[in-house]
């Protein structure tokens, strides 16, 4: 096996390469940034990679929280900075006091998160598909069609790095580590109550197995008080938002307010309702009829279902990173409602999608790779070079 120093040495050489080719898409989305563009015809790198929701984490790190949830002329919680975690603006803020401002903080952070983050992956995968799949994987990742985000002023990059240091914990049974770990990615991305649901199903799964794989009570003790915090921490945001605001809505009705601008002031949460109600908005919006989305949607489900129990490639990857796909994947189910942001939101998924790295052939990883740099020029071109429409919303 490498040594710890040849790993962070080969999965840099990976990710510094793969971070040149994306300043490169960066540099001529600037260049065909015209007066349509939310960037506008002088655009630049810069102005690229601090765009969209980078703006907000900004606003946090600047101006904090509101007291008082701004309204619209309806009445309805509009869109604030609630919807958006603390962690990443105060680290990028600390970080950009020594960077000469918070712009430079916020990108440096997502470009270190983000090695940080492939040094995880391929330590995560290789005891599973080898050192040479591993890191394959780590190149698709580094590559991926939303590489940009490590290069936007956003939080995926350290949230992905908490999610694989999680997994990898999970994977090892180092249940102390998962404690602290869980509380940083519950206050850096959502998602950590799908985390939660992981634990959950991996109990089970560990007590149906106990025979051949014991279980012992400090196991199930760990697992057990692991799986209520990620629930608490899940939930700790909405009661902070409420005790701040004085209004126990305050989050809920925050992220509504992105999706009402989509199907109406009159939106409602309503658990696994948002991806069918979504379905029938697109399919409209394409001139399809509405109810065939919900069929689509229902095979996609399906789909998504056998890839992860019957994939030989998927199996490879363990039971733990089987169980997150699951989770991950009910969790979006059933509290997201799709728009133009749903790829960024599937990269939690990467350590799944890994699986197309195991294929031996040259080929295969040549053209896996040429797809990814095609799907992350697609993405920084309509996202960032065109961004004129509500389609084109990281």
């Amino acid at each position: 096996l490498r040594t710890a120093a040849s790993v962070a040495g080969t999965v840099a050489a990976v990710y510094v390469s793969a971070r040149l080719v994306t300043t490169l898409f960066f540099w001529i989305a600037a260049e065909l940034s015209g007066p349509t563009s939310r960037f506008g015809p002088d655009a630049t790198i810069g102005s690229l990679a601090m765009g969209w929701d980078s703006q907000w984490y900004w606003v946090v790190a600047d101006q904090g929280y509101p007291s008082t949830l701004p309204v619209g002329e309806n009445g309805q919680v509009t869109e604030n900075a609630w919807a958006f975690l603390p962690l990443f603006p105060w680290l990028a803020r600390a970080l950009g006091t020594a960077l000469g401002g918070y712009p430079a903080g916020a990108v440096i952070l997502a470009i270190v998160a983000g090695y940080a983050a492939s040094v995880v992956f391929f330590v995560l995968l290789r005891d599973r598909i080898g050192e040479t799949a591993s890191l394959w994987a780590v190149v698709f990742f580094a590559n991926g069609p939303i590489a940009a985000m490590f290069q936007m002023g956003y939080a995926e990059s350290l949230g992905l790095l908490w999610l694989f240091l999680a997994l990898w914990a999970l994977l090892r049974r180092r249940f102390g580590w998962m404690y602290p770990i869980i509380v940083l990615m519950g206050f850096t991305r959502p998602g950590v109550l799908a985390f939660a649901l992981l634990l959950g199903l991996y109990g089970i799964y560990r007590w149906i197995r106990r025979r051949e794989d014991p279980l012992p009570v400090g196991h199930v003790v760990h697992i057990v008080a692991l799986g209520a915090l990620a629930t608490i921490v899940g939930f700790a945001w909405q009661a902070i938002a409420g005790i701040v605001t004085g209004d126990p809505s305050a989050y809920l009705d925050t992220e509504l307010a992105w999706r009402r601008s989509w199907v109406g002031s009159e939106e409602q949460f309503v658990p696994f309702a948002g991806f069918v109600k979504a379905a029938g908005v697109w399919f409209g919006i394409w001139g399809l009829p509405p109810e065939l989305g919900v069929v689509v949607l229902v095979i996609l489900v399906l789909g998504a279902a056998a890839v992860l129990a019957r994939s030989r490639q998927v199996r490879r990857l363990g039971p733990e990173i089987r169980l997150w796909g699951v989770s991950y994947l009910v969790y979006l189910l059933a509290v997201f409602f799709p728009q133009s942001s749903t790829f960024r939101l599937l990269l939690p998924l990467s350590p799944v999608a890994a699986a197309v790295a195991v294929p031996r052939s040259l080929w295969w990883r040549g053209g896996v790779l040429v797809l990814c740099l095609a799907g992350q020029w697609l993405w920084i071109h309509e996202m960032l070079a065109l961004g004129d429409t509500f389609f084109r919303i990281p």
